[in-house]
């Protein structure tokens, strides 16, 4: 049994969306060939994601200095234990699943929100004299994006996503892109069947 979090960053159902169509797609067939796992759904548009700002950084600056967590304001405590929530998540989770769509070529603010709460040195990441590593490497990632031209995945979103992921140690990790619907819309057809045919191939052995 693995623990499977699934990152949703697109506000849209599959009626409207490529990006869950595909999500969908492969949720479906994976809990049919591992009905074991244990799935959680992490809708980042409905739900209350923190972002760093002035209260996290003077909470974070004052626990550095030694600040016992009660002594902080009761709205520095509240916004320390939601982050830190999202990170225990992350780190509860065996596979991880991250589905968004390309928009002005880089990932939507809040999914740069959640990876804001993954990426926490001292729990995912560490330093040493050669400089920052990954402490994350027991985890397998999947990143499903649609986008309505065309990139092979060199788009700054596609990096981004499997640089942080990388970064933080996971190298266990896949993609599907759906690209070009857009922009080709006579081969929508055919460019939404090749991305299920892989999100059921993948699903099967994720």
């Amino acid at each position: 049994m693995a623990n499977v979090l699934v990152v949703n960053a697109h506000p849209l159902s599959a009626e409207d969306s490529q990006t869950v169509t595909i999500l969908d797609t492969f949720i479906e067939a994976h809990q049919a060939s591992h009905p074991e796992d244990v799935f959680t759904m992490l809708d980042l548009y409905y739900t209350d994601l923190p972002e760093i700002d002035g209260d996290l950084l003077l909470a974070w600056k004052s626990l550095q200095k030694g600040t016992d967590f009660t002594e902080l304001s009761s709205v520095q405590q509240e916004k320390v234990r939601v982050f830190n929530e999202f990170t225990d998540q992350f780190l509860a989770s065996e596979k991880i699943v991250i589905a968004n769509a390309l928009w002005n070529l880089n990932i939507p603010t809040k999914l740069k929100a959640w990876f804001d709460t993954i990426n926490v040195a001292g729990k995912t990441f560490g330093y040493t004299a050669e400089g920052p590593t990954g402490l994350i490497t027991d985890k397998k990632a999947l990143h499903i994006q649609s986008s309505g031209g065309t990139y092979n995945g060199q788009d700054f979103s596609a990096q981004y996503v499997k640089g942080i992921l990388n970064f933080i140690g996971i190298t266990d990790f896949d993609s599907i892109y759906i690209e070009g619907a857009d922009y080709d819309p006579a081969r929508a057809p055919e460019i939404m069947a090749a991305a299920k045919e892989k999100a059921k191939s993948l699903a099967a052995q994720f």
